[in-house]
C-alpha cells in the first residue's frame, strides 16, 4: 500500500493511523512517502502511489480529475500566528476588539513566512492579506510547516498556521481566528476510481479517520 501526504498529515495523522493498522491489519506493508499534494495527485494518476491525504484551501477548490475519487477526512482551523511578543500593546487591544480583519491588517508591516509560490497554500494566504487590505511582505518561503512556526516563535515572521501543526498540544504562539469564510482547510484522501473497495484502501481510509478523531486542537497559552 503506497501513500503519499503533505507534512502535517504526515507527523499528525499517519503515525497514528499506522499505530492502528499495526494492531488491525499486522500484514499490510504500508510505504509512506512525504509529498505536497501539488506532486502527489498527478503522482496518484500515474499509478506510483495508491492513496493520497491532501489539502483545499477555501474559496481555492482543487481540479477534480473524472479518474479520481475523494473523501472527505475533517476539516483543519487555520489560525493567524503572531510574532511573540506581538508588538504594540495599545495596537493590538485596538486591533482585537476590531475583529479578526483588523487583527490581519495589524500584521501588514511585519515580515511574514508563506509556503512557496505556486501553492494552493500561497495563492490563498496572498488572497487573504490583500481581502485585509494589505500585501504581505514575504521574506521567508517554505513548505516546511514548523518552520513557520519556528520563526513565528522567535519574533522573525507572521504566518498562518493549520491546528494539526500542534497535534492537540499546548499553543506556543499567540492564535487568533481568521475572517469568516477563510479559517479551515479542507483535508481528503484521494484515490484512483473504482480502488474505494480495496480491502488495503478500505483500512487505510478508516485508520485515518479513527486518526482525525483522536486528534484535537491546540491548547491555548
Amino acid at each position: 500500500m503506497r501513500v503519499a501526504s503533505f507534512q502535517t498529515a504526515a507527523l499528525a495523522l499517519v503515525p497514528p493511523a499506522l499505530t492502528l493498522l499495526r494492531t488491525s491489519h499486522p500484514r499490510l506493508r504500508v510505504h509512506v512517502t512525504q509529498m505536497e499534494p501539488e506532486r502527489a495527485l498527478p503522482g496518484l494518476l500515474a499509478r506510483d502511489f495508491d492513496l493520497v491525504i491532501a489539502e483545499e484551501y477555501p474559496g481555492n477548490p482543487n481540479p477534480r480529475p473524472a479518474e479520481l475519487e475523494q473523501e472527505d477526512l475533517c476539516h483543519d482551523a487555520l489560525r493567524l500566528a503572531h510574532p511573540h511578543p506581538a508588538g504594540d500593546g495599545g495596537a493590538a487591544g485596538a486591533a482585537d476588539a476590531a475583529g479578526p480583519t483588523a487583527r490581519l491588517r495589524a500584521l501588514s508591516g511585519h515580515p511574514w513566512v508563506l509556503e512557496p509560490e505556486g501553492t494552493a497554500a500561497r495563492h490563498w494566504a496572498l488572497t487573504l492579506c490583500r481581502s485585509a487590505g494589505f500585501e504581505p511582505d514575504v521574506r521567508f518561503e517554505s513548505t516546511d510547516l514548523l518552520l513557520h512556526l519556528r520563526l513565528v516563535e522567535q519574533g522573525h515572521a507572521a504566518a498562518l498556521l493549520p491546528d494539526l501543526v500542534w497535534d492537540g498540544r499546548p499553543a506556543t504562539v499567540p492564535l487568533q481566528q481568521l475572517p469568516h469564510g477563510r479559517q479551515a482547510r479542507r483535508l481528503f484522501t484521494a484515490i484512483r476510481r473504482g480502488r474505494g473497495r480495496h480491502p488495503a484502501i478500505q483500512a487505510c481510509r478508516r485508520a485515518l479517520r479513527e486518526a482525525v478523531g483522536a486528534s484535537g486542537p491546540p491548547r491555548r497559552r
